[in-house]
């Protein structure tokens, strides 16, 4: 990894927000959350201390996962405007001490969740941490524009890990949910890149806008949201949702189809344009409607997930909540 002359100037002592930093809290609010939808999903009871215990080494794998890839990442990070600020780039913390965090956090969630849980468990945490550390940011990051489809699996298996925890097997239902966030992941990191796509080809990262061109990355942003909507629509008829479900995951489909052609019949992406009070590219035209989805498409998975966790709640047996 080169190291960047960003990442040696400050000498600036780390705070402990620093370290919190570097486990990227936002994207493990996203990955703790579904993983308990999928812990509820499985409909097992399971004592409530080995449940958090669970949901805490989901959190901790995820933590882990960040502090490696902010480790690797430094110096491409550095080169970013939306990332430069980032604990190791800006020299608040040095990148031995990433390392070594995200190392040890891995460690400690995989082997908690082993002796505490299940080893099946322990076993996809195992896969996820090395998934998005060594396939994605050390491989698929850097080489192809692919990056976010394949890697996306790494974010799309916490349900299942969730649901492997409290039933110790992992049904259809649960890849089912993987799925979902799978598919879910190319319309909303794209809707992202093609307003910090030059960010991207500055770093030297092949993100679909700067290696296919602006055109080609809304007219696959559209082609994913196609197959991604009815999918969404699935659980409601294997019995993983209910009625509540079937009309959030099909009123947010139509909004999120008639976004996603929005942005397709747009110009977001293209040359000529400038930055925005966030230091971010904006375009002359549609960088309104790439905004849109993205903002839209957390919105969308949040709601599905939240109807689907208020529904098994709903009907777990208080008996089983306290078991």
């Amino acid at each position: 990894m080169a190291m960047s002359p960003a990442l040696a100037t400050s000498h600036a002592p780390a705070r402990w927000q620093d370290y919190l930093q570097l486990l990227k809290p936002r994207v493990m609010s996203l990955v703790v959350f579904t993983g308990l939808t999928g812990l509820i999903c499985a409909g097992r009871p399971i004592n409530p201390f080995l449940g958090a215990v669970a949901i805490l080494c989901i959190a901790v794998g995820a933590g882990a996962s960040g502090a490696l890839n902010m480790w690797y990442d430094a110096d491409i990070d550095a080169k970013m405007r939306r990332t430069r600020g980032r604990p190791v780039p800006a020299g608040r913390v040095q990148g031995a001490d990433a390392l070594a965090l995200g190392v040890v956090l891995s460690m400690f969630s995989v082997m908690l969740m082993g002796m505490a849980v299940n080893w099946l468990a322990a076993g996809l945490l195992t896969f996820t941490i090395l998934f998005y550390a060594v396939v994605y940011t050390v491989w698929l990051k850097r080489s192809t524009a692919q990056n976010i489809v394949i890697g996306g699996l790494a974010g799309a298996l916490p349900p299942v890990i969730g649901w492997a925890a409290a039933a110790g097997t992992t049904p259809l239902n649960a890849w089912l949910l993987c799925a979902i966030i799978f598919m879910w992941t190319p319309p909303h990191f794209w809707a992202l890149s093609l307003y910090t796509s030059e960010d991207y080809a500055k770093a030297g990262v092949p993100m679909m806008p700067v290696v296919a061109g602006a055109a080609s990355t809304r007219k696959q942003i559209l082609i994913y949201s196609l197959l991604f909507v009815p999918l969404c629509l699935v659980p409601a008829f294997t019995g993983l949702g209910g009625i509540a479900y079937l009309a959030v995951s099909g009123l947010g489909g139509l909004v999120f189809l008639l976004l996603a052609w929005r942005l397709f019949r747009s110009r977001a992406g293209e040359s000529g344009g400038q930055r925005n009070d966030d230091g971010l590219y904006d375009v002359r035209a549609g960088a309104k409607d790439a905004r849109n989805l993205f903002a839209f498409s957390i919105l969308y998975l949040t709601l599905l997930f939240a109807t689907l966790l208020v529904e098994h709640v709903a009907h777990l047996p208080a008996l089983e909540l306290i078991r």
